[in-house]
């Protein structure tokens, strides 16, 4: 007969092991090498108190459930930001979990400090890249930098997976996404082909054309939409310095470089897609003419998985039959 002394014992010992399975299991793979754009990252151990300097980048944290625990913010109570300045398609996830604001638009290396975060992550590019404090924060922890304009937020979230041990967390969101992005293909009419996709400006005077590497170009691209060609002589003029996801443009290159049958206009309501039909400089483009203007919805300037499920969202809404 076991005695209950022994049974304690027994427990106490097996609590002991499990604890020792579970740090070392913790601890396999690490530590790893990331690399990045400046360099090899060494990481000793999953971060557990991260800071993102990007408000972008902070979206594809979230999704893949890593411990961001601050993040850069934009301009609050917009059309795209909460009253924290977070995006709206994730802010209010970045509130369920703690997510505190480090500053609105400018860096601040004293407040990101004050975090005492184990991995920073800065943006390459973009108006909210912190890369001219890379060397004043990677004296207060390890910095990795990441580029989202050449890649989709499924590549990003893989890129950020492995840096923070979430690489199962990352596989599972983007089959999920992957999965019904499939299904809209199957089911989605496309509109007159090939398309123009753009940001359009508040004043009509400019816009931003997505290229086909870009996030936006790319999700377009695998449901079966083909980018329309941008006349040789206005990309290589117009591109923007580093940038690899948009070509500017501006004035008398606008109705040349918009030649798709269909227009789609990111960072969008139907509002927008109104003003443009009614903007006479673009009156003969065949996507005017044909009045195919469509909004993609306000959330769709920087592509994450809560915003670009958004994005299915609203295809399907304009593309599928009812």
């Amino acid at each position: 007969m076991i005695s209950a002394g022994f049974r304690i014992f027994a427990g106490i010992a097996g609590l002991f092991l499990s604890l020792i399975f579970t740090t070392h299991a913790f601890a396999e793979g690490w530590p790893r090498e990331i690399k990045t754009s400046h360099g090899i990252l060494t990481l000793q151990q999953p971060p557990q108190r991260i800071v993102s300097t990007s408000v972008t980048v902070t979206g594809t944290l979230l999704a893949i459930n890593a411990p961001v625990i601050a993040s850069g913010a934009s301009g609050p109570n917009s059309r795209f930001a909460d009253q924290q300045g977070f995006f709206r398609q994730w802010g209010d996830i970045a509130k369920q979990r703690g997510v505190e604001r480090l500053y609105i638009g400018e860096p601040n290396a004293e407040a990101i400090a004050g975090q005492a975060p184990d991995l920073i992550i800065i943006a390459a590019t973009g108006g909210d890249s912190a890369l001219k404090l890379y060397d004043q924060l990677s004296a207060i922890a390890p910095v990795m930098v990441v580029n989202y304009d050449n890649k989709s937020w499924q590549d990003l979230a893989k890129e950020l997976g492995q840096a923070t041990g979430k690489e199962a967390d990352a596989a599972a969101v983007i089959a999920r996404f992957e999965a019904r992005e499939a299904a809209l293909k199957k089911a989605i009419k496309l509109p007159p082909q090939p398309v123009s996709a753009l940001v359009y400006s508040a004043d009509g005077k400019t816009s931003n054309l997505w290229t086909p590497v870009s996030p936006q170009g790319q999700l377009l691209q695998e449901l079966g939409f083909k980018l329309a060609l941008v006349p040789l002589n206005i990309a290589a003029s117009l591109s923007q310095g580093k940038r690899h996801d948009i070509i500017q443009l501006s004035g008398e290159k606008m109705p040349d470089a918009l030649n798709g049958q269909t227009l789609l206009l990111f960072s969008a309501s139907q509002t927008d897609a109104e003003r443009l039909l009614t903007n006479p400089f673009l009156a003969k483009l065949p996507a005017v003419e044909g009045k195919r203007v469509y909004a993609m919805g306000d959330d769709t300037f920087r592509l994450d998985y809560y915003s670009a499920s958004n994005m299915l969202t609203q295809l399907e809404t304009l593309f599928t039959a009812r």
